[in-house]
């Protein structure tokens, strides 16, 4: 499919939402990204299919995922942890397309964080009933660098909560073409996502497709 036509060049422009100190969402800030990044996933799922990984203990995750970038984050008996292949196929990671790199940047930029240089592009397929629980990211080697999430397909709720697992938690809409940047004091505050509600989407259908950049070497 040519996914150029479909640019969203939305007449909402983007704007920020301060969620703490070192953390915000940038509203609509992906839309006009979109033609370009539905075609690059296309490209990276043809050879690097999206798949249920396994937690440490065996457990299948709900979250279907693949990877793009130098190193990509995997799952299985042997923990989590950031790998230059995929360990089924033993497949090294497709390069991450320049389009992601340039978004991330700009995103990370856009909320006081410049320099960013991410080197792994973690993509995760969610459908209704699919949920991400509370978690922080930390098996990276340099937790300086700011996460930049970015939201394409059906709508979700992301969970914010505090640098405990039992803190409060902010509920955050997230649609197509938002993105959540978080770093510096807010870097390994706990989050998830509740389980998606049945929908459509225009390009996507009844997923939701999430983008998260690290800076994982």
């Amino acid at each position: 499919m040519n996914y150029s036509l479909f640019d969203d060049a939305s007449e909402e422009s983007s704007y920020s939402e301060a969620l703490c100190e070192g953390a915000a969402v940038l509203r609509h800030f992906a839309s006009a990204y979109t033609g370009d990044l539905l075609a690059e996933i296309e490209k990276v799922i043809a050879t690097h299919p999206f798949r249920h990984m396994r937690t440490p203990s065996g457990l299948r995750m709900s979250v279907a995922t693949s990877c793009c970038g130098s190193v990509g984050w995997v799952s299985d008996q042997d923990g989590y942890r950031y790998s230059h292949c995929e360990p089924e196929s033993s497949k090294a990671w497709p390069p991450m397309p320049e389009t992601f790199l340039s978004l991330a940047k700009q995103a990370a930029a856009a909320t006081g964080f410049h320099g960013f240089a991410p080197d792994s592009c973690l993509i995760n397929q969610y459908v209704a009933g699919t949920r991400l629980g509370l978690h922080q990211d930390k098996d990276e080697k340099n937790l300086n660098a700011p996460i930049v999430s970015v939201s394409l397909g059906i709508p979700a709720t992301f969970l914010f909560g505090g640098l405990q697992r039992s803190d409060p938690q902010q509920r955050i809409y997230l649609a197509h073409g938002d993105v959540v940047v978080w770093g510096g004091p807010a870097r390994l505050r706990f989050h998830g996502i509740t389980p998606i509600k049945p929908a459509a989407h225009p390009l996507l259908g009844a997923q939701r497709i999430n983008l998260t950049f690290r800076q994982a070497r």
